[in-house]
């Protein structure tokens, strides 16, 4: 029985040499490592026909495939062979059929565990006695081609083979029957959530319907409402372009009555001018007097004067003159004749000092 060395030197005691302790204690540490986690191991079995007879062949392997090497188990109830395939012969025998060694190994996995494929295994066994060989070959379209084979020998006890076969059958079925009532349990679960997920939607859907249906209903209120109001503003629009075109017309036609009374008006105005400017003669007097007799003798010089005068007078003040309104003229026409009859009789006199 192994015993760590530190139990070994506490039940011995200290007596030895305290170097060979510091030894033994280091060498305990470095063998006190933590392992390395155990593989588990994977085993399955098949039945396969050798020479019209069944026989039951297990496989069992470390890893996630057989690449690593692998053992077999082959008996007939009565008789049991066991072998062993190691990873160097998978290595040759997959050089020598010129192939990767990942097509190789699946290729022997398929043909000793039995999954499902499109291609056939054959299996041959040849010897007699303690030692036999299991060949395994692939058949596609009638031609066979062989993968390999593992020399097998004879157990001492076959029944201790044959009963770890059955514990492991039984072992793999309770585990299957706990799978599959797993599986049950949850395909019962899936079956009541899908149950209860459709009864869901069927629900939504009918929501759905009566949400669009007051949604519509809501749509068509609004859009009766809105369409009122745009007629309604239509109509208050044409009725206000009515206004605005009568109100035009009125102020077009007002524009064109002040238009035609302004031309009146100048009109009359340029007619009143040149009456404006012809002046009445001064009414003489019907009396006569001694001094008009002596006078109607003498030539009249006097409108001569009184012509000469007005041809003096300012180009500026006749333009402005005749730039007055009509108004202005009437205005200024009382006075102006006062003046003119007064210039008259001024004139006169003055005739009469030169006479």
């Amino acid at each position: 029985m192994f015993m760590c060395p530190v139990k070994r030197l506490l039940q011995e005691g200290t007596g030895r040499n305290p170097v060979a302790h510091r030894r033994e204690m280091k060498f305990c540490f470095q063998t006190s490592k933590k392992p390395t986690a155990i593989q588990k191991m994977n085993t399955s079995v098949r039945r396969i026909s050798l020479s019209g007879s069944s026989y039951l062949l297990r496989l069992d392997w470390i890893g996630p495939d057989l690449g690593s090497g692998f053992q077999l188990l082959l008996t007939d109830v009565q008789n049991a062979w066991r072998g062993e395939v190691l990873e160097a012969a998978i290595c040759e025998e997959a050089k020598e059929l010129e192939t990767n060694k990942e097509q190789y190994v699946r290729d022997i996995h398929q043909a000793l565990t039995g999954a499902e494929s499109s291609t056939s295994y054959s299996f041959t066994l040849t010897g007699s006695g303690t030692h036999v060989s299991l060949a395994y070959e692939k058949v596609q379209e009638d031609i066979s081609f062989r993968l390999g084979s593992v020399t097998l020998t004879a157990l001492s006890d076959p029944a201790d083979a044959v009963r770890d076969l059955l514990f492991y059958s039984m072992d793999k079925g309770n585990s299957l029957d706990q799978h599959n009532h797993k599986l049950e349990e949850q395909n019962l679960r899936l079956r009541q959530e899908h149950q209860r997920i459709v009864s869901q939607l069927k629900q939504y859907a009918r929501d759905k319907e009566e949400l669009e249906s007051e949604l519509y209903s809501r749509f068509v209120y609004v859009l009766n409402t809105k369409k009122a109001k745009i007629r309604n503003l239509k109509t208050i629009l044409a009725n206000l372009q009515e206004e605005s075109s009568d109100g035009e017309m009125q102020q077009t036609q007002k524009d064109d009555d002040e238009d035609e009374y302004g031309g009146s008006t100048d009109n009359e105005a340029e007619d009143a001018k040149p009456k404006a400017v012809v002046k009445s003669p001064p009414k003489e007097c019907t009396t006569p007097t001694p001094l008009d007799d002596e006078l109607r003798d003498l030539t009249d010089v006097a409108p001569c004067r009184k012509r000469r005068i007005r041809h003096l007078e300012a180009p500026s003040f006749r333009h402005k003159r005749r730039s007055q309104s009509p108004a202005a003229l009437s205005v200024q026409q009382a006075p102006h004749c006062s003046s003119d009859a007064a210039a008259a009789t001024s004139d006169a006199e003055d005739l009469f000092e030169d006479f």
